[in-house]
């Protein structure tokens, strides 16, 4: 039986990344005998163009029809004059609702060959490897109610969260934690706001269920500061979806790019939605600069997570391993030096996958 994977490429760089993940599925069809097909399917300003929707039925469908999703990018500035509810990044929300895709897994992993091209100095992220888990479904983001007043100097969003939804979620984190290194890190603002102390209080309730994991607890801007200062202390984060969303973004660059972050978002059947982090990227669309590597390592995580296919998961992050450690870079990690395009790079990939299977 074949595994039904879901392509939607969506704007900005999207096509040009998903391309790439591809011609790579292509090699792992042809050189490793994995079984899957494709479907297609237009979302965010793609799918506002052609069906004045960022999210149209049939995408809807085609999303619960699949085993899992390889998602580009939405956005752009072309739709940035929209009512909310029609831009790009509506369509997105909506997809990860209707899905209800609530744990999103966002590993940041330096890779040694680019430690001098972290922000910070080698010395703090050499061997860097944590993983954050955000809730993605609830929160300020999905709050109600919600407003901008007659006033149009006033405006209000409510951040709301359930003791089913925390536990979850907290759940979800204990288990990674289970899997890797056996510290959790749950961020909240217990300090100021009642949901973050209603969220620090069902996941202790939670912890004697998972003797083998040990639970802090740290406030969301001492924890950004903690990032910086010393972010080998971690190993995984559970956190809301505000609080995710920045943190995610900053643990990104300790890695060397945000191009080379890919993230999972699961549901309770560990059916999901694989994406790179960076987003659209409208300044370099359309002109092969962009780095796929994350989208690469997004498909490893739904060959690991969603597909059943650990070892070819395996497979696929060697190789990737494999082309930066023979020196080939795109231009976001090249410091200066010699820069391959998004084409090439994948092709590199492609080239270490066929390699490897003789």
């Amino acid at each position: 039986m074949s595994d039904k994977i879901l392509l939607l490429p969506g704007d900005g760089i999207g096509p040009e990344i998903v391309a790439e993940a591809e011609r790579v599925l292509g090699v792992l069809g042809e050189a490793y005998g994995y079984a899957y097909e494709t479907d297609r399917a237009l979302v965010g300003g793609a799918a506002y163009d052609a069906a004045g929707d960022p999210f149209p039925q049939v995408t809807e469908s085609a999303c619960h029809a699949a085993d899992a999703i390889l998602f580009g990018a939405v956005g752009g500035p072309a739709y940035d004059a929209l009512p909310r509810d029609k831009r790009p990044e509506s369509g997105l929300l909506r997809m990860r609702a209707s899905l209800d895709l609530f744990a999103n897994l966002r590993p940041a992993k330096l890779y040694p060959e680019l430690a001098a091209a972290s922000s910070l100095k080698p010395e703090l992220v050499a061997g860097l490897d944590i993983l954050i888990v955000r809730e993605l479904t609830g929160g300020i983001y999905f709050g109600q109610p919600r407003a901008q007043e007659d006033n149009p100097r006033r405006a209000y969003n409510t951040m709301v969260y359930s003791a089913e939804e925390i536990s979850r979620i907290a759940r979800a984190g204990f288990e990674a934690a289970q899997r890797r290194g056996g510290k959790l890190c749950s961020v909240d603002k217990a300090n100021v706001l009642e949901v973050s102390q209603l969220w620090r209080d069902v996941v202790e309730e939670l912890a004697p269920e998972y003797p083998d994991v040990t639970l802090s607890h740290m406030y969301v801007d001492n924890a950004a500061m903690q990032l910086v200062r010393d972010p080998r202390q971690f190993d995984v984060l559970v956190t809301g979806n505000l609080f995710g969303d920045i943190l995610s973004d900053l643990a990104a660059m300790l890695t060397g790019s945000i191009g080379m972050l890919p993230s999972a978002s699961l549901n309770a059947d560990s059916r999901g939605l694989y994406e790179p982090v960076h987003g659209s990227a409208p300044d370099i669309a359309g002109q092969d600069k962009a780095n796929p590597l994350a989208m690469l390592l997004s498909l490893a995580m739904a060959l690991r997570h969603s597909l059943g296919q650990p070892e070819l998961a395996a497979t696929l992050e060697a190789a990737i391993g494999s082309v930066l450690a023979s020196g080939q870079r795109t231009a976001d990690i090249a410091a200066g030096g010699p820069a391959l395009g998004t084409r090439a790079m994948g092709e590199a990939v492609c080239a270490a996958l066929r390699e490897r299977a003789g």
